[in-house]
């Protein structure tokens, strides 16, 4: 495999982008297939193979469906219960076959995850106190069930040890290849939610920047040197007048920059009070956005915008809030919409998300890394090479950014872009968890 990727990173081999595409997912695959084999559970739970420490073999299964541990004529039968109950460890133990009562034996199982954040707790000692036939684990063992498994167990005061591998949810994935199949990652943190509605309306040119422009003394034009659609800056020369008292010609020039969208003026022609150009200045538009009775008083001068219309979009502020020329009870927001660029047009339609407070949180994720799995929400995080499942317990959202009130650590480094493909990679390798 590594000799394939070699070379495929040559500029000798040339391949399409769906091929590269597919040998990627078959390389995770492969990954995936020969780290991801994780923990056996008990009837009520899960079942695959898993790996003892001093290498891979499969797991010999207990009458309990649990996983058997011999040492000698001493055995161990550990499972997950998690029938109508928070998943737990339960045990059973014999003596050359023969049952041992659980007051009569001790069990201690502690469990070793993947993490990479200082502050989280990376193992857990669960004890076991007896009940009916069995030792029943005191505490949760927490989704995912991936950990590294220490097991100690003393009867007639001789301990007895293992150590075995129990992981699920988990994928094995190169930097080189993360990168070539754009997987990318974030930093779980601290941040703000935002409350937001949404209005829509249109861009129309900014009222500041519209000049309507009349002879400065009536008489008749003499020459018109502009005319619809010419752009023209401060200065150039519109036309020329001959004054009606002087009888000399002066010139009318453009006050602004912009583009001619209206012209009144024809050589020969009375000036009279009537606009000869009206010239209006594009790089800067206004946008009107039309809110309702319900929403008027959410509405107030300053709030953040974010304006969207035909795949583009600008940040802007409400400059101010009139009422509807025609006497309605909506409100109009106007938004400066900057526009050097020629991005937006006049009339063009626009939505505009307004934000209305924003609420700090402990820690949120970005919504783009949330991937239904099984029954749960979750996202992958990154340890190395290694990439696991963290199923979640979310709170409130603003649409791109959601809280997590549980399973996330800050500054665990979790997947936000093309974290399908590792999900993909999980269901196409069979991963189990039955309930």
């Amino acid at each position: 495999m590594k000799l394939l990727f070699e070379k495929i990173f040559t500029s000798k081999y040339r391949i399409s982008s769906k091929i590269f595409a597919l040998i990627i997912f078959a390389s995770i695959s492969a990954c995936s297939e020969k780290h991801n084999d994780h923990a056996g559970h008990g009837s009520e739970g899960h079942g695959s193979a898993e790996h003892e420490s001093g290498g891979q073999t499969d797991i010999v299964k207990g009458p309990h469906k649990g996983r058997l541990l011999s040492d000698g004529d001493f055995s161990v039968e550990l499972a997950i219960f998690e029938r109508g109950v928070p998943p737990e460890y339960r045990a059973w133990a014999t003596d050359d076959g023969d049952a041992i009562a659980p007051k009569d034996w001790q069990l201690s199982v502690e469990l070793s995850r993947l993490s990479a954040t200082p502050t989280a707790a990376k193992s857990n000692k669960l004890t076991f106190l007896p009940q009916d036939d069995f030792l029943r684990g005191q505490g949760e063992v927490q989704e995912p069930h991936s950990f590294d498994v220490s097991v100690t167990a003393t009867y007639k005061n001789k301990k007895h040890q293992w150590k075995f591998s129990s992981y699920e949810g988990r994928v094995q994935l190169s930097a080189a290849l993360a990168k070539e199949s754009g997987v990318t990652t974030a930093i779980a943190t601290a941040g703000n939610l935002k409350q937001t509605i949404k209005l829509y309306g249109q861009a129309l040119p900014d009222p500041v920047r519209v000049s309507h422009i009349q002879a400065r003394y009536p008489g008749v034009i003499r020459a018109v040197k502009a005319t619809i659609g010419d752009k023209v800056k401060v200065g150039d020369v519109l036309a020329s007048v001959e004054s009606n008292e002087s009888l000399r010609q002066y010139n009318i020039t453009a006050p602004i920059s912009g583009t001619i969208i209206e012209r009144h003026a024809n050589p020969d022609e009375f000036t009279g009070e009537k606009i000869l150009f009206t010239l209006v200045d594009y790089s800067q538009l206004e946008a009107h956005l039309h809110a309702f009775p319900a929403q008027t008083n959410k509405l107030k001068a300053g709030q953040s915008v974010l304006l969207e219309g035909e795949g583009r979009s600008a940040l802007s502020n409400i400059e101010s809030l009139t009422s509807h020329e025609d006497g309605a009870s909506t409100l109009i927001a106007h938004i400066p919409l900057p526009n050097h660029e020629n991005d937006w047009v006049p009339n063009q339609s626009l939505e505009g998300t307004i934000t209305l407070a924003e609420i700090p949180v402990a820690l949120r994720i970005d919504n783009r890394a949330l991937q239904n799995f099984r029954d749960w929400q979750v996202v992958f995080v990154q340890v190395g090479d290694t990439y696991e499942i963290r199923p979640l317990e979310l709170g409130q959202t603003d649409g791109e950014f959601t809280e997590v009130i549980n399973g996330l650590n800050p500054g665990d480094h979790y997947v936000v872009d093309n974290s399908y493909l590792l999900k993909a990679d999980l269901e196409k390798s069979g991963a189990s968890h039955d309930h």
